[in-house]
């Protein structure tokens, strides 16, 4: 799509009043909400401090009555082991500090007092446990009024409670001092709590016993919920251990265990998603001490939020106050006035466009005009030698360069479109970039059979082979490339023929050296292949033919040299094996060696004899025998070779098949086809193989129609491109002669039978041959499913 030069303007103008407009807009906004928020942090700073203090000195009563109590009792002023003077103590301290539940004091002896204030009355309730000299023990209870007379007593003879396994027992002796306690709901008032315990010391310096304060603390939450932070901010107190011990809601903070009893909610399960996503971090594994202020900003839910952690109160009261506020409850109206004011930037962008844009129509009027007149004349609508429209002075300049421009263009044009379609080879211009055909000629669609709009549908290297691509830069690297060739490849003509053509092709670059387009010439060479491959093909058959005469003496000659030691070794292995047999204690391993020495003597004899028959066309016996010893033998003696290249055999159950052949040609034919497969995976790259204990030569058996299809199939590299298989004197090793698989299948021809090769299904090679099945072989005509391994 073109632009025109008006909607630059335009956009320009008003988008340029909305910019300003706008800068002016956040500067203030950013400003102003940097003030505001720097105010929500201090107040929340302001409200952690308040309830830091206020938690301070809703403790301090009960710490120093704690304390007066030890010190009382440490002066022996009040003797600890006087129960009754004891009482009256904590009776009296307890009624001076409102903010303590219960006072106790716990002896190293077990003995026990306890005062406390009684849930649900106005009565203080006294338990005393106490050991007689035969260390019998005594629990009693006691009810009083305020002014300490009595007002019910009852012995509890099931009372177990012991002191001294307390946890604020423990705490104070071994610390030595004044001990607090992690906070926990009481058992008896079902609210929560915590524990000051103080050691009180005998006279022999070790501690004698611990005075004990229960301090109820849900008066801190209900000091957090007469909080006001913001419109709808929070605050809550967590413990060491993650613990909420306090906040604005209490219903919570508890929650029960898995014994029944209550506890409290840890951060990371708190029923208010937005403090556990404030607070939750900072208490990872249960253990937070935050030493320092902590503050974070947050999105819930859509809703940005700023929170703070102050430090913990002390390291007796490891206690972190949480304090969070959404943002919107500081900074909600100047995003509101934000708004407004950004309404109004578009409203003012907009007025001003609209004048600029009818400022910009005026200026520009002439200069469309002059764009379309000279579109017209790029056309061919119009003569360049019509008057002009009248514009601006700079643009006449332009106008008449450009005119001359113009018109050498066209001359250029005709030249070269006259010699492009006239032309006696294949011309084509190719987009850079694609590799498309921009423009063709009509020779170029007689050569590839193509017409032209099927042919600018496609790209160059869609014609070409997949072999002969590589000579090709690919079409995405056309316009980086010189893209100038000069070669010989093939073509695939849209009947499927293929040809061969002599392509030369140079890229064509502007000034500035920006690829235009690619022309490519192309000639049709393929009768002059076809006459220089069959000169070739001549030549090479009476070299063959020359060659083959000179093995087959070369095998004639070796056939009769090597057969007379053959039959000497034989006649000598087995003379040994009869002697063998009549010595007494031989061992057996070494008769099969020498039975192995002396069957494998003669078989190479027979291999010998039947490969100069096949040279001197002799016709060789052609008997029944069964197939399943000869696949037990031909996988025996290329298992070596197997084992070396990692190679396992695996061959189908020949058990109860005979075919009809000459044993031993068809021996060599199987040895051979199975060495290939083992030579193929140790010359090829390991890279490109199965893992070694994956890679498998298999021979397959199928019967039909009285034959029998005999396969070697693996999954090493297969077969690579180009080799032509069954031509003599064509291989791929380095010390072949090429005879191997020309001289296998001649003598599976020989035999009755064929020799051919396909593609493997898991990506290697398959060799299958046919060989006549022997008259009433014993079979039921099925093929044989079991698949047998080769010995290690």
């Amino acid at each position: 799509m073109k632009k025109t030069l008006g909607a630059p303007l335009f956009l320009g103008l008003a988008g340029l009043q909305l910019l300003a407009v706008l800068a002016i807009v956040f500067s203030s906004y950013i400003t102003s909400e940097g003030v505001l928020m720097f105010h929500a942090r201090n107040l929340l700073r302001n409200v952690g401090l308040n309830t830091m203090e206020h938690s301070r000195g809703f403790l301090k009563p009960a710490h120093d009555a704690a304390e007066l109590a030890v010190r009382l009792a440490q002066n022996r002023i009040v003797a600890s082991d006087d129960a009754d003077r004891l009482e009256q103590l904590l009776f009296q301290q307890l009624q001076l500090t409102t903010q303590a539940s219960g006072m106790y004091f716990g002896a190293a002896d077990g003995s026990f007092v306890f005062v406390m204030r009684d849930p649900g009355t106005d009565l203080f309730r006294t338990k005393f446990i106490t050991y007689d000299d035969s260390g019998n023990r005594e629990t009693r209870l006691i009810w009083r009024t305020e002014d300490f007379s009595p007002v019910r007593e009852v012995e509890d003879p099931t009372d177990t409670y012991d002191p001294r396994n307390r946890a604020w027992f423990k705490g104070a002796s071994e610390t030595g001092g004044m001990t607090w306690a992690d906070p926990y709901i009481f058992f008896s008032s079902r609210q929560p709590g915590i524990t000051l315990a103080a050691p009180v010391f005998n006279t022999a310096g070790n501690v004698g016993g611990v005075i004990g304060v229960d301090i109820e603390i849900d008066e801190i939450s209900d000091f957090l919920m007469r909080l006001k932070i913001g419109r709808s901010g929070r605050a809550l107190i967590i413990n060491r251990n993650g613990d909420v011990i306090a906040g604005q809601d209490p219903d919570l903070l508890k929650t029960t265990a898995a014994d029944g009893s209550l506890r409290f909610v840890k951060i990371d399960e708190f029923g208010d998603p937005i403090a556990r996503q404030a607070f939750a971090p900072l208490f990872v594994e249960g253990t937070g001490d935050v030493t320092e202020e902590v503050t974070t900003t947050f999105t819930h839910d859509g809703g940005r939020f700023v929170a703070l952690a102050m430090p913990i109160l002390s390291e007796a009261l490891p206690w972190t106050i949480g304090v969070y506020a959404p943002e919107d409850d500081f900074i909600a109206e100047i995003k509101q006035n934000r708004l407004i004011n950004i309404w109004i930037a578009v409203a003012v962008a907009a007025v001003t466009g609209g004048i600029g844009l009818a400022l910009a129509n005026s200026i520009h009027r002439p200069v469309r005009a002059f764009a379309v007149r000279s579109a017209l004349i790029n056309q061919g609508e119009v003569d360049p030698d019509e008057p002009a429209p009248r514009t601006y002075r700079e643009l006449e300049a332009v106008n008449d360069a450009l005119m001359t421009q113009i018109a050498a263009r066209r001359r250029a044009e005709r030249e070269y479109g006259l010699t492009f379609e006239m032309s006696s080879r294949g011309m084509a211009q190719i987009e850079p970039g694609t590799g498309r055909f921009i423009r063709v000629n009509n020779r170029l669609c007689d050569i590839t059979g193509y017409d032209a709009g099927q042919l600018t549908s496609k790209t160059l290297s869609e014609l070409v082979l997949p072999s002969d691509r590589c000579v090709l830069p690919q079409d995405e690297a056309m316009a980086e490339s010189d893209f100038s060739t000069n070669q010989e490849l093939r073509l695939r003509r849209a009947d499927g023929t293929v040809i061969w053509v002599r392509l030369n092709a140079i890229m064509i670059r502007d000034g500035s050296g920006a690829a235009l387009h690619a022309v490519m010439t192309l000639e049709d060479v393929t009768l002059a292949h076809e006459k220089e491959s069959e000169i070739i093909e001549l030549n090479r058959e009476m070299s063959l033919l020359a060659r083959d005469n000179t093995m087959g003496q070369l095998a004639a000659g070796l056939a009769h040299e090597l057969n007379q030691p053959l039959a000497v070794i034989a006649q000598n292995a087995g003379t040994a094996l009869y002697m063998l047999q009549k010595q007494p204690g031989v061992a057996p391993e070494l008769v099969e060696a020498m039975f192995e020495v002396e069957g494998q003597a003669l078989r190479a004899g027979e291999i010998i004899n039947a490969l100069r028959g096949l040279i001197h066309n002799d016709g060789s016996a052609s008997a029944p025998f069964a197939l399943g010893p000869l696949l037990d033998q031909v996988q025996r003696l290329v298992q070596h070779e197997a084992g070396e290249a990692g190679v396992r055999l695996i061959a189908q159950d020949a058990a109860g098949i005979e075919v009809r052949g000459h044993r031993v040609q068809i021996a060599q034919v199987l040895v051979n086809l199975l060495t290939n497969a083992i030579e193929a995976f140790a010359q090829a790259d390991p890279a490109t193989l199965p893992l070694p204990n994956d890679r498998q030569v298999r021979i397959t058996l199928s019967r039909e129609a009285g034959q029998l299809t005999l396969g070697v199939v693996d999954n090493g590299p297969g077969v690579g491109q180009g080799v032509q298989l069954f031509t003599q004197f064509e291989t791929t090793k380095p010390d072949g002669l090429g005879l191997g698989l020309s001289i296998c299948r001649s003598i599976v021809q020989a035999n009755g039978g064929k020799l051919w090769h396909e593609p493997a299904p898991e990506g290697g090679a398959a060799f299958y041959l046919t060989l006549p099945l022997a008259e009433g072989d014993g079979t039921d005509g099925d093929d044989a499913e079991t698949a047998k391994e080769s010995p290690a």
